[in-house]
């Protein structure tokens, strides 16, 4: 039913939880899992940048690092599991990066990891996910966190 499927990740507790979903589905279909971490354009140019010394120590260095250590630590999980893995960092805004990159390699899911919130907070801020799930015609699972504010 599934060969490709797509987890979107950003290192947090969301995250690991959908990560977890997403090697289970892998396995159970055989199929590849792709993982995909975006460097998010809008954290990165909201940032003068005159506090750093040089780009090494910016915000768009730090999102990086902190991309391939995720992507590092789901290659040996999905090792483990026995899932094929394909990962990828892209930099742009999430949500269309995200679902540009689903389309590109024709995902047959995805996989979105999100933080159960109040109503108040979603109305302000909104969330990636929500985002995603208007954007895309592709099917989508989502694995909602408890979070404790």
């Amino acid at each position: 039913m599934y060969d490709r499927i797509l987890l979107s990740t950003d290192g947090t507790v969301a995250s690991e939880h959908a990560e977890a979903h997403a090697l289970d589905l892998a396995a159970t279909h055989d199929a590849v899992l792709h993982v995909l971490y975006v460097v998010d354009e809008d954290v990165v140019t909201a940032y003068s940048g005159d506090e750093y010394v040089d780009e090494a120590e910016g915000p768009e260095h730090g999102l990086e690092e902190q991309g391939d250590e995720t992507l590092s630590e789901l290659r040996q999980r999905a090792s483990e599991a026995g899932v094929d893995i394909e990962t990828a960092i892209r930099h742009g805004r999430p949500s269309e990066t995200i679902v540009a990159y689903a389309d590109d390699h024709d995902a047959d899911l995805l996989v979105l990891g999100t933080k159960r919130r109040p109503d108040e907070y979603r109305a302000l801020l909104g969330s990636v996910t929500d985002r995603i799930l208007r954007l895309t015609t592709r099917p989508a699972t989502v694995v909602k966190t408890e979070v404790s504010e």
